[in-house]
């Protein structure tokens, strides 16, 4: 049986570690990058590592009841779901993931206001949590109707998902379809235990598996399926991680990817270095460092620029 799982990794790395094991990989299959490129990579790897070593700390941090929270004003929905994760509750852990997925965070103006305005049902009577929202979906929908422009004028979909709605056949029917997917018994657990009927799965490959099944979700690309299950995994709630960058419908990590290994290169080409870039590079989540590294630095690949969030 499939079960959260908890991780005590150090997986923030400095940049000098990143450019030595940089400079050994390049005799292979780095050639032709300047010195000031492979330095603004390592930065930028490096960073991506920082990004994964905050969601280590959320998980790993006992936090208060108070985080769970949705109408106080510093609520988070990663740290409430690392809590319900460390108290036994995994479905509300998943259900805020989910919900961090869809609304993102805007991290230039309203944070995680969307996510928050949504799962506290404005501060009124009606809480959205995973047990209201699947007793009662198509309610939920009225009132994102009846609801969505305050929901508009107070919050912004974040920059991964901006191209999504408060519409009900945008959010209403994601939603939706995500509740759908996890099956009748509305038990994340056993939905994922109905992938190892026959044993236990390494957790790439189960990965792939729940990856490839959440084509169900409706309005969940590559980057939303990528980005949501790699938070799971990374908040300990399944032990899965990435086995490859899943670049196939990307877009900015394929160009990063172009522009490190060649344009010329088919992306199951580019899938297979940047694995082997990853093995021996040798990270945690190293998948998914590489796939937002070479997002970032593509942006910007001779002169450096941090897109770490500002303390």
């Amino acid at each position: 049986m499939i079960m959260p799982v908890t991780h005590n990794d150090i997986v923030s790395i400095k940049p000098n570690h990143i450019r030595a094991k940089l400079r050994l990989f390049n005799n292979h299959l780095l050639k032709g990058h300047s010195v000031a490129r492979m330095e603004c990579l390592a930065k930028q790897i490096a960073d991506s590592t920082q990004r994964i070593s905050h969601i280590t700390n959320l998980r790993n941090t006992a936090h208060s009841p108070f985080c769970t929270d949705a109408t106080r004003n510093d609520f988070n929905p990663l740290k409430a779901a690392a809590f319900h994760s460390q108290h036994g509750n995994i479905d509300e852990a998943f259900w805020l993931v989910f919900l961090a997925t869809h609304f993102g965070e805007d991290e230039n103006k309203t944070g995680w206001r969307l996510v928050k305005d949504v799962y506290c049902g404005l501060g009124n009577t009606v809480h959205w949590d995973w047990e209201r929202i699947c007793s009662d979906p198509n309610g939920f929908r009225q009132w994102l109707k009846s609801n969505k422009d305050i929901l508009r004028k107070n919050g912004r979909f974040g920059n991964h998902r901006k191209y999504e709605s408060l519409l009900d056949e945008h959010t209403g029917k994601t939603i939706a379809s995500y509740i759908d997917w996890i099956g009748p018994t509305r038990n994340h657990l056993h939905f994922i235990n109905s992938y190892c009927k026959d044993g236990e799965h390494p957790p790439r490959i189960l990965f792939d598996l729940i990856y490839k099944s959440m084509e169900a979700v409706w309005r969940f690309g590559r980057t939303a399926k990528f980005d949501c299950l790699c938070m799971a995994g990374k908040l300990g709630l399944i032990n899965i991680e990435p086995g490859h960058p899943y670049l196939q419908d990307a877009t900015g990590p394929l160009e990063g990817a172009r522009l490190l290994f060649g344009s010329r290169l088919s992306t199951k080409a580019l899938n297979t270095r940047l694995w082997e870039l990853g093995r021996h590079l040798d990270l945690y989540f190293g998948m998914q460092v590489l796939e937002d590294g070479i997002c970032n630095w593509h942006k910007s690949p001779d002169n450096y620029i941090s897109f770490l969030p500002v303390k």
